[in-house]
């Protein structure tokens, strides 16, 4: 599995941001509390990452990652009472967008922690 080992990491951080804040907070909240446990954990994360959008190799928009973690890593945070096909749709667009294979959707509005990793497929290459 692409970055398991670093996405688990990133799951216990936004485990460890729920056990102690609870749920109740806005989204912001939880981005700069995970974005603390994440550098806690020795990585390295950027906050609200502007990505552009292109479209014939033009720009055409811009829009903010909520945390980017070790280059590899989209992670897309809500704090709501469920997550809907949008919000992963969302997150499949941003790896789109930034060319990286992976992602995490972290919803905090629940009991728990609600965690959905999305994989970004990659062209085949050919030998």
């Amino acid at each position: 599995m692409v970055h398991s080992e670093l996405t688990e990491r990133i799951i216990r951080c936004a485990y460890e941001v729920h056990n102690t804040l609870g749920t109740g907070f806005l989204e912001s909240v939880y981005e700069r509390s995970l974005l603390i446990e994440l550098r806690h954990a020795g990585l390295r994360a950027q906050q609200q990452a502007p990505l552009d959008v292109f479209y014939r190799d033009e720009v055409v928009g811009q829009f903010f990652a909520d945390i980017i973690v070790e280059d590899k890593i989209v992670v897309e945070l809500k704090a709501c009472e469920r997550l809907a096909k949008a919000h992963e749709v969302q997150l499949v667009n941003y790896l789109v967008a930034t060319g990286l294979p992976v992602g995490l959707l972290m919803n905090f509005g629940a009991e728990s922690v609600e965690v959905r990793r999305k994989v970004r497929d990659l062209p085949a290459t050919s030998c």
